[in-house]
């Protein structure tokens, strides 16, 4: 048992360093490489919250050397946010943060020009895609954008 003991003791300092940092550093790489900007979402919040992490652990030093559970709380938490099969930073970013935070100076708000209803989608999708349906609004007319939604409404119905 002491070899197993000491591995289940020291899991998060083996692990830890591999999941928080070393995972996420290659995925940022990728990331920066790639012509999709979902998973620079997903690696752009996750260095926020790494910080945000990071920074909770400098102040509150002191009261979590008392929680002798936090390293591996902190260590599942990291799996969470990193891990392709949750993706949990772009869910966080997604659920939590879009709602909170308005990103005025890089479109991040919707035109007041539309109509409700047309504001309504264009606030729930991603950034890029509202950017491609202004686009198409600009080039195509309300009218076109609104069929759009009446027919999409309609095949959702469908199924």
């Amino acid at each position: 048992m002491g070899v197993l003991g000491a591995i289940a003791r020291h899991l998060d300092s083996l692990v830890g360093p591999g999941v928080m940092l070393i995972y996420p550093l290659y995925a940022s790489m990728r990331a920066i490489e790639s012509p999709s900007t979902l998973d620079d979402q997903q690696w752009l919040t996750y260095w926020v919250l790494y910080s945000f992490i990071t920074l909770f652990e400098l102040f509150c030093w002191k009261v979590l050397a008392w929680f002798p559970i936090w390293p591996y709380m902190k260590l599942v938490f990291g799996l969470w946010l990193v891990l392709p099969i949750f993706n949990g930073a772009a869910y966080i970013y997604e659920n939590i943060v879009r709602k909170y935070v308005k990103i005025g100076l890089i479109g991040g708000r919707v035109n007041s020009t539309y109509p409700d209803n047309q504001k309504k989608v264009l606030q729930m999708v991603s950034l890029d895609a509202r950017k491609s349906v202004e686009r198409y609004i600009d080039r195509y007319g309300p009218e076109a954008f609104d069929r759009v939604i009446r027919s999409a409404e309609k095949e959702a119905r469908k199924h």
